[in-house]
Protein backbone atom coordinates (compact mmCIF):
# COMPACT_ATOMS: atom_id res chain seq x y z
CA UNK A 1 0.00 0.00 0.00
CA UNK A 2 1.77 3.58 -1.03
CA UNK A 3 -0.01 6.31 0.73
CA UNK A 4 0.13 9.83 1.36
CA UNK A 5 -1.68 11.62 4.02
CA UNK A 6 -2.66 15.18 3.75
CA UNK A 7 -3.31 17.83 6.61
CA UNK A 8 -2.16 20.44 7.78
CA UNK A 9 -0.24 20.81 10.95
CA UNK A 10 -1.20 19.59 14.05
CA UNK A 11 -4.03 17.53 12.15
CA UNK A 12 -2.40 14.32 13.79
CA UNK A 13 -1.00 12.47 10.46
CA UNK A 14 2.25 11.53 12.20
CA UNK A 15 -0.21 9.59 14.90
CA UNK A 16 -2.17 7.94 12.31
CA UNK A 17 0.93 7.26 10.38
CA UNK A 18 2.15 5.61 13.10
CA UNK A 19 -0.99 3.24 13.25
CA UNK A 20 -0.80 2.57 9.86
CA UNK A 21 3.04 1.90 9.47
CA UNK A 22 2.08 -1.06 12.37
CA UNK A 23 -1.10 -2.12 10.87
CA UNK A 24 -0.41 -2.41 7.20
CA UNK A 25 3.48 -3.68 7.80
CA UNK A 26 4.72 -0.56 5.62
CA UNK A 27 7.46 2.31 6.08
CA UNK A 28 7.04 6.14 6.88
CA UNK A 29 9.27 7.65 4.43
CA UNK A 30 9.74 11.38 5.91
CA UNK A 31 12.16 12.93 3.81
CA UNK A 32 13.45 15.10 7.08
CA UNK A 33 14.56 11.19 8.60
CA UNK A 34 16.34 10.53 5.04
CA UNK A 35 18.02 13.82 4.83
CA UNK A 36 19.71 13.66 8.18
CA UNK A 37 20.51 9.82 7.04
CA UNK A 38 21.62 10.35 4.19
CA UNK A 39 24.26 13.09 5.81
CA UNK A 40 25.43 11.01 8.86
CA UNK A 41 26.23 8.10 6.35
CA UNK A 42 27.77 10.29 4.26
CA UNK A 43 26.54 8.49 0.66
CA UNK A 44 26.14 10.97 -2.44
CA UNK A 45 23.10 12.28 -2.35
CA UNK A 46 23.73 13.05 1.62
CA UNK A 47 26.88 15.35 1.10
CA UNK A 48 25.24 17.60 -1.58
CA UNK A 49 22.28 18.10 0.74
CA UNK A 50 24.50 19.05 3.10
CA UNK A 51 26.06 21.36 1.24
CA UNK A 52 23.12 22.77 0.53
CA UNK A 53 21.56 23.36 3.61
CA UNK A 54 25.09 24.72 4.85
CA UNK A 55 24.35 27.70 2.47
CA UNK A 56 20.85 28.03 3.81
CA UNK A 57 19.10 27.33 1.01
CA UNK A 58 16.26 24.57 0.14
CA UNK A 59 16.86 21.51 -1.05
CA UNK A 60 15.56 21.23 -4.53
CA UNK A 61 13.11 19.47 -5.93
CA UNK A 62 15.57 16.99 -7.91
CA UNK A 63 17.65 16.19 -5.09
CA UNK A 64 14.63 15.05 -2.99
CA UNK A 65 13.13 13.20 -5.99
CA UNK A 66 16.36 11.42 -6.29
CA UNK A 67 16.67 10.51 -2.85
CA UNK A 68 13.12 9.24 -2.63
CA UNK A 69 13.62 6.93 -5.53
CA UNK A 70 16.52 5.42 -3.80
CA UNK A 71 14.94 5.31 -0.24
CA UNK A 72 11.62 3.20 -2.58
CA UNK A 73 14.03 1.06 -3.56
CA UNK A 74 15.00 -0.89 -0.40
CA UNK A 75 13.84 -4.01 0.91
CA UNK A 76 11.61 -2.57 3.70
CA UNK A 77 9.72 -0.72 0.99
CA UNK A 78 8.39 -3.95 -0.75
CA UNK A 79 5.20 -4.00 1.27
CA UNK A 80 4.19 0.05 0.62
CA UNK A 81 5.09 3.26 2.31
CA UNK A 82 3.60 6.25 4.12
CA UNK A 83 5.27 9.54 2.45
CA UNK A 84 5.27 12.11 5.03
CA UNK A 85 6.50 15.64 4.49
CA UNK A 86 6.61 14.88 0.20
CA UNK A 87 4.81 15.88 -1.69
CA UNK A 88 4.36 19.22 -0.42
CA UNK A 89 3.23 21.33 -4.17
CA UNK A 90 2.13 20.97 -7.38
CA UNK A 91 5.48 20.60 -8.57
CA UNK A 92 6.81 17.97 -6.28
CA UNK A 93 3.24 16.04 -6.78
CA UNK A 94 4.18 16.08 -10.51
CA UNK A 95 7.77 15.16 -9.53
CA UNK A 96 6.04 11.94 -7.95
CA UNK A 97 3.83 10.83 -10.32
CA UNK A 98 6.48 10.74 -12.72
CA UNK A 99 9.06 8.99 -10.31
CA UNK A 100 5.93 6.77 -9.42
CA UNK A 101 5.30 5.79 -13.26
CA UNK A 102 8.86 5.12 -13.90
CA UNK A 103 9.07 2.08 -11.14
CA UNK A 104 5.48 1.00 -12.35
CA UNK A 105 3.63 1.96 -9.26
CA UNK A 106 1.19 4.17 -8.51
CA UNK A 107 -0.29 5.70 -5.34
CA UNK A 108 -3.12 3.61 -3.59
CA UNK A 109 -4.52 6.84 -2.15
CA UNK A 110 -4.01 10.31 -0.98
CA UNK A 111 -5.83 10.65 3.12
CA UNK A 112 -6.46 13.99 4.02
CA UNK A 113 -7.32 14.97 7.56
CA UNK A 114 -9.69 18.04 7.10
CA UNK A 115 -9.61 20.28 10.39
CA UNK A 116 -11.31 23.23 11.92
CA UNK A 117 -8.32 25.50 11.81
CA UNK A 118 -9.74 28.01 14.64
CA UNK A 119 -10.04 24.54 16.72
CA UNK A 120 -6.85 23.28 15.75
CA UNK A 121 -4.86 26.47 16.95
CA UNK A 122 -7.18 26.58 20.48
CA UNK A 123 -5.55 22.70 21.11
CA UNK A 124 -2.38 24.00 20.02
CA UNK A 125 -2.59 26.95 22.70
CA UNK A 126 -3.94 24.27 25.28
CA UNK A 127 -1.28 21.73 24.64
CA UNK A 128 1.80 24.42 24.95
CA UNK A 129 0.52 25.80 28.07
CA UNK A 130 0.04 22.00 29.91
CA UNK A 131 3.19 20.76 28.64
CA UNK A 132 5.80 20.16 31.07
CA UNK A 133 8.97 21.89 30.64
CA UNK A 134 7.62 24.28 28.02
CA UNK A 135 6.30 24.28 24.94
CA UNK A 136 8.47 22.56 21.87
CA UNK A 137 9.55 25.89 19.84
CA UNK A 138 7.32 25.47 17.20
CA UNK A 139 4.13 24.06 19.47
CA UNK A 140 2.62 27.72 20.01
CA UNK A 141 0.19 30.18 18.00
CA UNK A 142 1.87 32.23 16.67
CA UNK A 143 4.05 29.23 14.66
CA UNK A 144 1.02 27.55 13.74
CA UNK A 145 -0.54 30.59 12.19
CA UNK A 146 2.86 30.62 9.76
CA UNK A 147 2.67 26.86 9.09
CA UNK A 148 -1.05 27.31 8.20
CA UNK A 149 -0.18 30.10 6.20
CA UNK A 150 2.34 28.47 4.29
CA UNK A 151 0.37 24.80 4.30
CA UNK A 152 -2.89 26.49 2.77
CA UNK A 153 -0.72 28.72 0.12
CA UNK A 154 1.80 25.44 -0.84
CA UNK A 155 0.04 22.14 0.06
CA UNK A 156 -3.49 22.60 0.45
CA UNK A 157 -3.82 23.02 -3.57
CA UNK A 158 -2.69 19.44 -3.44
CA UNK A 159 -6.32 18.20 -2.28
CA UNK A 160 -7.72 19.44 -5.67
CA UNK A 161 -4.97 18.07 -7.73
CA UNK A 162 -5.69 14.41 -6.02
CA UNK A 163 -9.08 14.88 -6.10
CA UNK A 164 -9.27 15.45 -9.76
CA UNK A 165 -7.10 11.69 -10.30
CA UNK A 166 -9.31 10.04 -8.02
CA UNK A 167 -7.10 9.17 -5.04
CA UNK A 168 -8.38 11.52 -2.70
CA UNK A 169 -10.12 10.33 0.44
CA UNK A 170 -11.12 12.80 2.97
CA UNK A 171 -11.58 11.89 6.37
CA UNK A 172 -12.65 14.32 9.65
CA UNK A 173 -9.45 15.11 11.44
CA UNK A 174 -11.74 16.77 13.93
CA UNK A 175 -12.78 13.42 15.89
CA UNK A 176 -10.84 11.29 18.30
CA UNK A 177 -8.12 9.62 17.15
CA UNK A 178 -9.79 6.09 17.04
CA UNK A 179 -12.76 7.46 14.93
CA UNK A 180 -10.36 8.97 12.60
CA UNK A 181 -8.21 5.88 12.16
CA UNK A 182 -11.66 3.91 11.72
CA UNK A 183 -12.32 6.34 8.87
CA UNK A 184 -9.12 5.75 7.42
CA UNK A 185 -9.50 2.12 7.68
CA UNK A 186 -12.73 2.24 5.99
CA UNK A 187 -11.17 5.05 3.69
CA UNK A 188 -8.49 2.73 2.86
CA UNK A 189 -11.31 -1.00 2.04
CA UNK A 190 -11.92 -0.21 -1.08
CA UNK A 191 -8.32 -0.04 -1.68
Amino acid sequence: MRLILLGPPGAGKGTQATRLVTKHSIVQLSTGDMFRAAISNQTGVGKEVKSIIDRGDLVPDSLTVRLISERMDEDDCENGFILDGFPRTIAQADALAGLLAGKGLKLDAVVELKVNEKILLGRIEKRAAETEGGPRSDDNAEALKKRLDVYREQTAPLVSYYDEKGTLCTVDGMADIDDVAKQIDEALAGV
